[in-house]
């Protein structure tokens, strides 16, 4: 699961990669096929996200008759929560289990969420820390989710710039 999580949306640390000619030959059909469904699937993530953002729009424009104003509310809402949860908050918990700075945090969770991926932060690696078992799936998820959270961003962006 953390493998996919770091080869499908490439992201390429450099701390896992294939040792043995079958492996890499596998990484490479597997990227094949691997790489569009994980756009496939950072995609469809991305429009339930906008997709309940939506709907709580919807629903409080119903209640209150505040078409502009509660859509906005809304959007600025979720985007507060994505900061929250993808670049504010995370950096927290890699302070605690990686010893990391704030800042440290912070720079890895953009680097990974925008698919950078240098490889000069990877979580889990510091043979003096004991990490517990939930860890590295917790990250996968965030990353996962994350991911699709800051496409929907960059659409935005994108969408007003044009």
């Amino acid at each position: 699961f953390r493998f996919n999580t770091s080869f499908l949306p490439c992201l390429g640390y450099g701390n896992l990669s294939p040792s043995t000619v079958a492996g890499r030959i596998f990484c490479v059909l597997f990227a094949l096929f691997g790489i569009p469904l994980n756009l496939v699937l950072l995609n469809e993530i991305g429009q339930l996200m906008l997709l309940g953002v939506q709907h709580c729009a919807h629903r409080l424009e119903e209640v209150f008759h505040w078409q502009k104003k509660v859509s906005l509310l809304i959007k600025t809402c979720a985007l507060v929560t994505g900061l929250l949860l993808f670049l504010l908050l995370p950096p927290l918990l890699f302070s605690d289990k990686e010893g990391w700075s704030y800042e440290e945090g912070f720079y890895y969770s953009f680097i990974t969420l925008s698919t950078i991926g240098f490889g000069d932060y990877v979580i889990g690696m510091n043979p003096d820390r004991t990490y517990p078992g939930w860890y590295k799936n917790v990250i996968s998820l965030w990353i996962l989710f994350g991911m699709a959270w800051l496409a929907l961003v960059i659409k935005f962006c994108i969408n007003f710039l044009e």
